[in-house]
């Protein structure tokens, strides 16, 4: 996994924030938090994890969302190495080409998916999602332990659970993860990707739910989607073709099949 693809991978990461917000913007707008005040209703599809407040010092804040982040950032590079390993397991036992090509395929296929369910254009990886459910219901109880979020460390724990949330996007660059070899270059994969999500998730942290609604304006998440869509419209062109695209290749996310 070379640089060019590092970069893409977090380019990804980067554009479909825009649908983290909705996956976690309940709980990063909870870390720029401090006494709560009367609840409000969340809005859709955004899990309350405290009732409104008011914002904390930006000090505290600032290591709230660091540790959070650093939690959530370190259970994907987890996944990522697992994927990585198991793939370079397989690799080991036999040389299983046909079976490389169909990852390629289908990780591209995912992408296109991500690209639309970022547009709201089509909504199939919530089913994917859905499927996730039978994990998460093991993970959640553990919630409660971690509440009400009033230090680092519970941060830092609560974000480690959160790596692990059902969540098509996460899944789609696993794929990536899976066809990059080695349990290094998996768990690079899905570093990557982790530092794209950042800028918006750290910028909500510490900002606080008012710039939510701004952040997912349509507007915004056509664009994220198209980006999205590119990359994997691409790597599908490249896999249909069965050759290198040249100065292209640097824009697909996973190596040649």
């Amino acid at each position: 996994m070379n640089g060019a693809h590092l970069l893409s991978v977090f380019a990804v990461g980067l554009a479909g924030s825009v649908h983290c917000i909705g996956m976690c913007g309940g709980i990063v707008s909870a870390l720029s938090a401090t006494a709560p005040r009367a609840p409000t209703p969340p809005p859709a599809r955004v899990i309350a994890i405290t009732p409104a407040a008011s914002l904390a010092p930006a000090g505290q804040r600032l290591l709230r969302v660091a540790a959070y982040n650093t939690g959530r950032i370190s259970s994907y590079m987890v996944a990522g190495a697992l994927a990585g390993g198991l793939a370079q397991g397989a690799a080991s036992l036999a040389r299983l080409a046909t079976l490389q090509l169909a990852f390629y395929w289908l990780a591209n296929l995912m992408l296109v998916a991500l690209g639309l369910y970022l547009m709201d254009a089509w909504r199939g990886l919530a089913h994917v999602e859905s499927a996730g459910q039978i994990v998460w219901r093991r993970v959640q109880p553990l919630l409660k332990l971690l509440l009400p979020m009033d230090s680092q460390l519970k941060a830092l724990a609560l974000g480690g659970l959160w790596g692990w949330v059902p969540c098509g996007m996460v899944y789609s660059v696993l794929l990536t993860a899976l066809l990059s070899g080695s349990a290094l270059d998996g768990a690079a994969v899905m570093l990557a990707f982790g530092l794209g999500t950042l800028p918006m998730l750290v910028t909500l942290g510490l900002m606080g739910a008012g710039v939510r609604a701004r952040l997912q304006q349509r507007k915004v998440r056509i664009a994220c989607g198209l980006l999205v869509l590119g990359f994997g419209v691409l790597g599908l062109v490249r896999a249909s073709h069965g050759a290198s695209l040249g100065w292209l290749d640097a824009l697909c996310l996973t190596g040649h099949p």
